[in-house]
């Protein structure tokens, strides 16, 4: 692992875990990651990737994950522009006017809101296993879930072996730690999908790392309530993306099929969609971190 600085920053009342590698007067890349996961779930190997390409690269835990603060989100609900707002404060608290901007599932929909948004701070665009941030996945969820057929005017919802998980796991009890990383390890390996091979020590260090390092592991859950929230400016036609945009999507997705990265793709004028055989939505596959992290520095060369 290339060195790195680690530090706190603040973000309106909310302080967040942030770390820093390689020479910060090279171009800077903002890693944002997705739904639940603190910035571990960027891994050492890709991060090391860019760095030996010379970027300067942050990761950060998102509130309510890792070691950045937990919120009371019934008294203090947030939405995906607060999330937004965070990884602005993360470029604010490094002195960073402007970064390329790469985000993984819910990552991807808080980067495409500041190129939206903040269209200043973004200097390229790479969206990693998402769909565009204003496509609510909700009915396609019930519908699924409640057996009828999916809406053809709607994204498909998620894979049945998916779905399926959910509901097993619903039921399992997470008491003890050993049950908490248990039921990690499980999701992550259907999030995997079944075409690639499954790292699965890099998996349960990602698990273990992750729970031991967060202040409340239920807190993680208000992610989804948050990006359930379907607010007016994430609404905004993605027509209006400026950046160089990079889609990047697996072709045996079970949480966002691939019609969801066409999809966003599609919407972002100018954009490239580079589809991986085989990912599924995760970075947990031998090789599959340097391969994505190659895709990142071509883009940001370019």
């Amino acid at each position: 692992m290339v060195a790195r600085e680690a530090k706190f920053i603040t973000s309106g009342n909310v302080l967040l875990w942030s770390e820093r590698f390689g020479d910060p007067a090279d171009p800077a890349v903002l890693l944002i990651m997705g739904t639940s996961t603190p910035g571990l779930g960027w891994p050492d190997e890709l991060v090391d990737r860019l760095v030996s390409g010379g970027r300067h690269v942050i990761r950060f835990d998102h509130r309510d994950t890792g070691r950045s603060d937990c919120v009371d989100f019934a008294a203090h609900p947030y939405t995906l522009g607060d999330l937004a707002g965070d990884a602005v404060a993360v470029l604010d608290a490094y002195g960073i006017p402007a970064a390329h901007i790469a985000g993984a599932s819910l990552g991807g929909a808080i980067a495409q809101w500041l190129a939206v948004h903040r269209p200043e701070r973004v200097r390229t665009l790479t969206l990693i296993m998402t769909g565009p941030m204003g496509a609510d996945a909700g009915p396609a969820w019930a519908r699924a879930l409640s057996g009828q057929e999916p809406d053809p005017d709607d994204l498909p919802p998620p894979a049945a072996r998916f779905l399926d998980h959910i509901m097993r796991s619903a039921t399992v009890p997470r008491t003890t730690r050993e049950e908490h990383l248990a039921a990690g390890l499980e999701t992550w390996r259907v999030l995997n999908g079944e075409v690639l091979p499954f790292d699965e020590e890099a998996a349960r260090r990602l698990v273990q790392e992750s729970y031991d390092a967060a202040r409340d592991p239920a807190a993680a859950a208000n992610h989804d309530l948050a990006g359930r929230v379907m607010t007016a400016d994430r609404l905004v036609p993605l027509s209006s993306i400026k950046a160089p945009t990079l889609v990047v999507h697996g072709t045996e997705d079970p949480l966002r099929p691939l019609p969801h990265g066409e999809a966003v793709a599609g919407q972002i004028p100018g954009a490239r969609l580079e589809t991986i055989p085989g990912m599924g939505h995760s970075f947990l596959s031998p090789g599959l971190p340097r391969r994505i992290a190659d895709l990142i520095l071509r883009h940001t060369t370019a």
